[in-house]
């Protein structure tokens, strides 16, 4: 009987990890602080070939099952395969060379950059990676930003993500830097060429101050012209007859900051309906107020102070909305006329 192989233990940690393949060693190699890095490049090297028994025995010993489909393995070429593959030649150069990978003179601070972002675009950057790679990133965030990008995840991989949060500790420079380069790449390259918010924000602003047949008109043109991001830029929408398409709860928060006087103007000519969406939001003794001076009529004030008026409570529930106090409906002119 042959006697069992005596590796190191840095030896056995590079023949679990060829053991796993690329895909999943090269997720774990981003927790591994460079002076480990060297020790398994250095560990690999030392090694041949590893039967199976003697691999079954070392994966017991880390508690895992890695085991299936793993042979004879070349550990030293696929080691430098997994690293090649994982960090970059400047990383790899500063593993073999003793010197830090360094960040690119004048890149700005990622983190601020990352709080910008639509939080579901990075939580579903986040969904894809390991756990403690969401967690150290996450931690890394303001708790409102944070907080935003956990509740665009599933509810097992957040309650896992959160156990990671708990137990974190310092994170090593290597391994920061390290993702800081992914999230550069993957995420922050990728905003900047594909995110159209900002556009589509421009385009809302300027419809949001046509008056509603012209922003019929203007609709239907874009629609038989195949305007691409439609359907965002009508979620941006929002006029003053809008607040039928309004639940009770977001009416009520809207027309509770809105003086009387400013209500009263905007509610002169308008559709039956609108003007009682507007009232049952209002309390009673507001609304008969406004009642009172509805029922004089609307001879002494100028179609002009209306739709000022109108434009001025769009732009609150706009403004209400962008900072979380309801969300808008889709706004579809044609219909809703």
């Amino acid at each position: 009987m042959s006697q069992p192989l005596t590796l190191t233990r840095p030896q056995k940690a590079a023949a679990i990890l060829v053991a796993m393949g690329k895909p999943s060693a090269s997720r774990l190699l981003k927790f591994f602080k460079q002076e480990e890095l060297k020790a398994l490049i250095e560990g690999a090297r030392l090694l041949r070939t590893i039967p199976q028994a003697d691999l079954e025995r070392i994966v017991a010993e880390f508690e895992a099952e890695f085991t299936e489909g793993a042979g004879l393995l070349d550990s030293a070429d696929k080691m430098d395969t997994i690293l090649n593959e994982s960090l970059s030649a400047e990383e790899m150069n500063a593993l073999m060379g003793g010197k830090k990978p360094e960040v690119a003179a004048g890149a700005p601070p990622i983190w601020p950059e990352l709080e910008k972002l639509d939080p579901s675009r990075l939580g579903t950057f986040l969904s894809r990676e390991h756990a403690q790679t969401a967690a150290m990133v996450l931690s890394k965030l303001s708790p409102a930003a944070a907080a935003k990008v956990l509740l665009t995840l599933e509810n097992p991989q957040r309650n896992v993500i959160i156990a990671r949060m708990v137990t974190l500790t310092n994170v090593p420079e290597t391994a920061t830097r390290i993702v800081e380069s992914q999230l550069r790449t993957h995420v922050l390259a990728e905003t900047s060429s594909k995110d159209n918010a900002a556009g589509q924000a421009r385009v809302a602003s300027m419809l949001n101050e046509m008056d509603k047949s012209e922003l019929e008109e203007v609709m239907r043109d874009m629609e038989s012209s195949g305007i691409p991001d439609l359907a965002a830029i009508k979620a941006r929408l929002f006029a003053f007859e809008d607040v039928l398409l309004l639940d009770q709860k977001a009416r009520v928060a809207l027309f509770d900051g809105l003086s009387s006087e400013l209500v009263t103007v905007a509610l002169r000519g308008a559709e039956p309906q609108v003007v009682e969406a507007a009232l049952s939001s209002i309390g009673a003794r507001s609304r008969r107020m406004i009642e009172s001076e509805l029922g004089q009529g609307s001879q002494n004030v100028q179609q002009k102070d209306i739709l000022q008026a109108r434009k001025e409570i769009a732009a609150t529930a706009i403004r209400m909305a962008r900072e979380g106090a309801f969300d808008l409906p889709a706004t579809q002119p044609a219909e809703a006329a």
